[in-house]
């Protein structure tokens, strides 16, 4: 490469600096979510400066003659100083990107694909699990009559063994805030 042009290609040329672009840190002292969707927010942006970066690239360089050389340089200084803004941004994103995906992208293929395959799945599985549980719920009811019909007082003492075994359950899940499928009650604060 030509003396001159190593000088321009170094030089910013009038594009901001990595550090015109580095994200400040939250003063706002809120949650880790929201520094998150923050953090997220100025990838996407960096993403979409680099995209249109690129874009302006692409037009220089098909149209490329002498004259055009040092705006060509000017924006592959300003691609190159976006993606190092934009891996700087990243890696103050934590999130978790399944391979699949990955390999979908690579393969050409719409990434939105994996998510249908996942809730497809999902719903299959859940749908065999909610049939095992019914199975389950017929075999108990099934076996308690055919016990009632055999064993009643010991069936009936079951019975009130598992209604006060329930009622002590629920009442020190309501004592702890959980709710009846096990979950937590989160209380909200206005």
């Amino acid at each position: 490469m030509d003396p001159s042009l190593q000088n321009i290609a170094g030089s910013n040329g009038g594009i901001p600096t990595p550090a015109a672009n580095t994200p400040t840190p939250s003063t706002t002292g809120s949650d880790g979510g929201e520094d998150q969707k923050q953090n997220l927010a100025q990838v996407i942006n960096s993403i979409d400066k680099t995209l249109g970066l690129l874009h302006q690239l692409h037009l220089t360089v098909s149209s490329f003659n002498l004259a055009s050389q040092l705006p060509l340089l000017q924006r592959l200084n300003a691609v190159v100083t976006e993606l190092d803004t934009m891996q700087k941004l990243a890696d103050n994103c934590n999130i978790q990107v399944p391979m699949e995906v990955i390999n979908l992208i690579d393969d050409g293929k719409n990434p939105d694909e994996f998510t249908r395959d996942v809730l497809n799945s999902c719903i299959t599985r859940n749908q065999i699990t909610k049939g095992k549980t019914d199975a389950f719920k017929s075999l108990r009811k099934h076996l308690l009559e055919e016990l009632e019909q055999t064993f009643p007082d010991e069936v009936e003492a079951y019975r009130e063994i598992r209604s006060s075994s329930a009622a002590e359950s629920k009442r020190m899940a309501q004592a702890q805030g959980i709710l009846s499928n096990g979950d937590v009650k989160v209380k909200t604060e206005h």
